[in-house]
């Protein structure tokens, strides 16, 4: 680890980690990245240098408008924006974005049209954002006077949302859909993001005043760093919440390194909970040997089960497992929605009826969103890749720990535990997940495809303007702490808040500790 600076500060008597450290990449010479030239509500512009066809961008629908009881302005705003950046003038997809303005700090029209902008980048891929208000994460920003605008990103929520059921009619082959979705990662989200700047600051009459800030949690901070990478020139400052991105060509480094933080919660687990080696050993022997459909008409498999564990890297989901009722907060999703044991409510129904329940079959599917959120599935290897195919990295590398094979596990003596999956995707799962099914075959294409265009641009991050100032968490299941370390290094102008305190879900679990130090950091006072 690089030398840390003398700020180094502890909040409380138990261990811990805690600190905030200034990292300095080499400097060099500036550089400018390829820019949006001229993008006004309803006139021509142009994307880049490169794609001159005229495109005229407008809200598809009048604004609706209204207060909450938190005194809250909320603003629903949806823009046709091109599918295809190289082909501006074609196929169109609709991006909601919802515009909150504190009351109390703008009391007319003129005083909100001066609040700065904060733009929140969702985690995920594939997840949109739920209605925030004036309590958690979001009070804290707004108290610092912004306003703030919460994207759904393309293909979640209100922008033309993916499901095998919403595809477009156009598209008839397997590979048709692949080609499709290969427009729905984190370098088009940017380019949506900087059409929708321009087309709220672009006629301010100060070229400050068109720039905006930005906050990315996890998947969101990855797009964060792409935002930096080509279009640093819209944005006043970045905050990141456990995301800052690994910057290889593909996943392999990241599986390599996150594989073991499972393995390690997983140890953590039987640890807490030892009579749990031999209920879940019971519960993947029954569905190895019964078919079990879930209510949605996927089946329970020993695999999916594993899947439960990508709820190690949460605050308290190791407990939630394990029995408690609990909040489900499955990676970025906002909406809560309470339910109760797993592991417990299983082994019971099976020693009571020797089946699940509906409840319990009920309970599992809730607390897997993939369904629902495809992009997660589809996309989540391919987020990594820049020139290179992913072909299914985190099945070739969990298969190099046979204790996660229930094959192999089995055979062991009664005291072996099979491991818990991470945050992980699987071939199997485009069998395991009914609403999966149906893109199987276009998975499949993307797994192999090694066309991915670049996500980051590693020179222009080294010469780095703009402020970034990134929660980064120790022991962090989902974005390995020792890339984030390596990625931060390559970021000129890069501060962090480090702690082993709290896990990936920080800005939830902790909202006032975590912005507190990211508006400590953006002051940049060293003395």
């Amino acid at each position: 680890m690089r030398k840390l600076a003398s700020r180094l500060s502890f909040f409380s008597a138990k261990p811990l980690i805690s600190f905030c450290y200034r990292t300095t990449p080499p400097s060099g010479s500036s550089r400018t990245s390829s820019t949006i030239q001229s993008l006004r509500r309803g006139r021509p512009f142009t994307t880049t240098p490169s794609e001159t066809k005229p495109l005229s961008l407008q809200p598809t629908m009048n604004l609706e408008t209204y207060h909450n009881k938190e005194q809250i302005k909320v603003i629903e705003r949806f823009f046709d924006l091109p599918l295809d950046y190289n082909d501006p003038s074609g196929e169109k997809i609709r991006v909601f974005a919802r515009n909150l303005v504190p009351k109390n700090k703008a009391k007319t029209e003129e005083e909100e049209k001066d609040l700065p902008y904060l733009v929140y980048l969702q985690g995920g891929p594939g997840f949109e954002v739920g209605l925030m208000g004036s309590s958690g994460f979001a009070g804290e920003i707004h108290e610092r006077g912004y306003q703030t605008l919460w994207l759904d990103p393309r293909g979640t929520g209100l922008s033309t949302p993916i499901s095998a059921d919403t595809l477009p009619s156009r598209l008839k082959s397997d590979q048709d859909i692949a080609e499709y979705l290969k427009h729905f990662r984190a370098d088009s989200i940017v380019k949506d993001c900087e059409s929708i700047r321009q087309i709220l600051l672009g006629d301010k009459p100060k070229e400050e005043d068109k720039k905006w800030t930005i906050m990315g949690q996890s998947f969101g901070g990855f797009c964060a760093i792409t935002y930096l990478s080509f279009h640093g020139q819209g944005l006043k400052e970045v905050f990141i919440t456990g995301g800052l991105a690994p910057l290889d060509d593909n996943p392999d480094p990241n599986y390599e390194w996150t594989v073991r933080k499972v393995i390690s919660r997983n140890k953590i687990y039987y640890s807490k909970y030892p009579q749990d080696i031999r209920r879940v050993r019971d519960i993947a022997s029954y569905l190895e040997g019964n078919m079990v459909v879930l209510p949605s008409g996927g089946h329970l498999t020993v695999r999916r089960f594993q899947q439960l564990g990508i709820d190690f890297g949460m605050s308290g989901g190791i407990d939630r497992v394990h029995r408690k009722f609990f909040q489900c907060v499955l990676l970025e999703i906002h909406s809560f929605t309470l339910f109760p044991e797993t592991v417990l409510r299983a082994t019971n129904d099976l020693e009571l009826f020797g089946q699940f329940s509906y409840k319990a079959l009920q309970n599992i599917e809730h607390s897997q969103s993939f369904d629902g959120n495809p992009i997660y599935a589809i996309l989540h290897e391919p987020l990594y890749c820049q020139g290179k195919a992913p072909r299914w990295s985190a099945d070739r590398i969990v298969q190099k720990n046979p204790q996660f094979s229930w094959e192999h596990v089995k055979e062991l003596s009664a005291d072996e535990p099979i491991y818990f999956t991470g945050e992980m995707i699987f071939p199997q799962m485009f069998d395991d997940y009914a609403n999966l099914r149906p893109l199987k075959g276009a998975a499949e294409l993307l797994a192999h495809d090694s066309s991915w265009k670049p996500l980051y641009d590693l020179q222009q991050l080294a010469v780095n303007e703009v402020k970034v100032s990134a929660a980064t968490y120790f022991e962090d299941m989902y974005v390995p702490f020792e890339l984030s370390q390596e990625t931060a290094a390559k970021i000129q102008n890069t501060e962090q808040y480090i702690t082993n305190q709290l896990f990936h879900s920080g800005i939830r679990e902790d909202p006032k500790d975590v912005m507190k130090h990211l508006f400590q950091l953006s002051r940049r006072e060293f003395a």
